[in-house]
């Protein structure tokens, strides 16, 4: 895991009962002849995942955030909750699949070679790799579950307006089903423009990491995760701000540029807006009110969440315990809702696409 969904996640990773799980297997798909949005096509595209339980059990997938990967969402505040025996998700009876995006973990992204010969691509590119690797590669017809977390949330927005028959549910988390703007984009841009204008990125053809990079990575995590009130009660003097400033300064950072401009930059386009009246699975929204990058105050998401058949929001409440943006990291806040949505949620039939 790298680049501000490490610092963000880290930010969670108190001490807690996590619940045991069968080990993670992996895998990769090469899918060929793989369009972008841009027009330019790879021949081969790898498509790298982890699946946890047997091909037997009912499928569920799991979408990762910017910067982060499958292996990023097992942690023991996410898996150890979710995935355990008697667990909501419990791998015993689902088979979970967690994908590696374009661009991300062990799939082919531009550190691979191509550096910024690779496509630019976008949010509905990453979808639509995870939709092949899904019926091409795991040959899976129909899923129970897409859920998935910061990008993987807008992600699970966009499958269900893409792919509206091919999931039983729905549950996008730290997202909103709008287009992506305001200081949420405006601090995705300076982080950009801050490496990008550094002399040392050389257009993309550097000789070494720019420095600049984990400067902005911290300054970008920093003010857009962790809780203002929990940052008041672990800092509420300047040299324990310090002290934390110093600790996740000198924390391992070991992000290629290229691949984390491409990843950040893939949310520009991002707006599910005219694909939210195709959205037909039931569908939980589960954000947090302390989220700094998706503030419930504005009204946005209240709005377009009345244009989602079924669909409707579980707004975590804001409190020392949670962690802004990376609330959503501890599934001990929304378990119990996620359950009771899943039961819920009727089985429908198997995707015609």
């Amino acid at each position: 895991m790298n680049a501000a969904a490490a610092a963000a996640w880290s930010l969670v990773a108190f001490a807690a009962t996590a619940a045991e799980y069968p080990a993670p297997k992996e895998g990769t798909f090469v899918a060929k002849d793989v369009r972008f949005h841009t027009g330019e096509v790879l021949p081969e595209v790898r498509l790298h995942y982890r699946t946890i339980g047997e091909p037997s059990g009912e499928p569920v997938v799991v979408l990762h955030g910017t910067g982060g990967s499958g292996e990023s969402m097992l942690t023991p505040n996410f898996a150890g909750e979710l995935f355990g025996e008697g667990q909501p998700l419990d791998a015993r009876k689902y088979f979970i699949v967690l994908p590696d995006a374009i661009g991300h973990g062990k799939s082919s992204k531009p550190s691979d070679g191509m550096r910024t010969k690779f496509p630019r691509y976008n949010a509905e590119d990453l979808v639509d790799g995870q939709y092949r690797l899904l019926t091409e590669g795991l040959g899976l017809k129909h899923v129970r579950l897409v859920i998935g977390n910061s990008m993987g949330g807008m992600h699970a927005f966009l499958f269900g307006g893409k792919y509206p028959d091919y999931m039983d549910a729905l549950v996008p988390m730290a997202s909103q089903p709008t287009a992506m703007a305001a200081r949420n984009w405006m601090m995705r841009r300076l982080m950009i423009e801050t490496i990008r204008q550094d002399p040392a990125y050389n257009n993309g053809d550097y000789a070494e990491q720019p420095k600049s990079m984990k400067l902005a990575n911290v300054l970008y995590s920093t003010g857009t995760n962790g809780g203002t009130l929990y940052y008041q009660k672990v800092a509420p003097t300047r040299d324990q701000a310090d002290k934390m400033v110093d600790t996740m300064l000198a924390a391992p950072f070991t992000a290629d540029a290229n691949n984390f401009i491409y990843a950040w930059e893939s949310s520009a386009s991002y707006d599910p807006t005219p694909l939210l009246e195709r959205i037909t699975a039931p569908l939980l929204l589960i954000n947090s009110a302390d989220d700094e990058r998706n503030p419930p105050e504005t009204g946005v998401t209240e709005a377009a969440m009345k244009r989602i058949k079924n669909g409707r929001q579980f707004l975590i409440p804001a409190s020392e315990e949670t962690r802004g943006h990376a609330t959503v990291g501890m599934a001990r806040f929304y378990a119990k809702e996620l359950r009771e949505f899943l039961q819920a949620a009727p089985r429908r039939a198997a995707s015609s696409n």
